[in-house]
């Protein structure tokens, strides 16, 4: 047996007044509203009458702090996996827009060589393979029911266009993964887990509060 659904659940807003790209920095945790996204993100999970055997996360502050409104709405604990954290990004704690932005500073332009893969930081085939490994991982990891991962923006968008056949080159500002939303997929075929999955769902219970979020993320 395997899981039914995976749900992939962005966290919600980060209180960054300086407005930094964060990254994978320490103590960047969530803002009161977004606490309440997760709050909402949980709700919806728990409103679906679906049977629920495991609860993942990144190991990052704003993504444990997301996950405990979801682990105590299905009673389960928190599992880590270091798979589905924050790619890596050479303009971590540096702001990326106005007039003091990294993007204006020469020094940084080495950065920005090649956006396909991209030459500033984890590249997004190594996203997508390290998220379709810790899935499958995920998915047999249980007897039934469905298994919740709590990451973020990229690693999340990276598995849709990979799932959905779609060159993982992009455009940041049009990524589809607001926050505190559900992204749900299924197995291709449980019995042959590494076919891959396919995308079967996708909610933004938190829309209100987003539509007024300070911090939306790196775009």
């Amino acid at each position: 047996m395997v899981a039914t659904q995976l749900h992939l659940v962005r966290h919600g807003e980060v209180f960054n007044p300086n407005r930094v790209l964060y990254g994978r920095l320490p103590e960047y945790g969530l803002s009161e509203s977004g606490h309440q996204m997760a709050a909402l993100a949980a709700a919806d999970l728990a409103s679906r009458g679906r049977a629920y055997s495991r609860l993942i996360a990144s190991p990052l502050q704003r993504t444990q702090e997301s996950a405990a409104p979801v682990s105590k709405a299905l009673a389960l604990p928190i599992d880590v996996d270091e798979r589905v954290i924050e790619p890596t990004n050479a303009f971590e704690g540096k702001r990326m827009r106005g007039a003091d932005s990294a993007l204006k500073d020469p020094g940084n332009w080495k950065y920005l060589v090649n956006p396909f893969r991209p030459s500033w930081g984890e590249p997004y085939q190594s996203i997508a393979s390290r998220m379709r490994e810790a899935m499958i991982d995920a998915a047999t990891s249980v007897p039934g029911g469905d298994v919740v991962i709590v990451s973020h923006q990229l690693p999340i968008w990276m598995v849709h266009r990979d799932v959905n056949g779609k060159n993982l080159f992009h455009d940041p500002r049009a990524r589809r993964c607001t926050l505190s939303s559900i992204t749900t997929l299924e197995l291709i075929d449980p019995m042959k887990p590494e076919l891959g999955f396919v995308e079967v769902g996708y909610v933004e219970p938190a829309a209100e509060l987003t539509a007024t979020a300070l911090d939306v993320g790196a775009v």
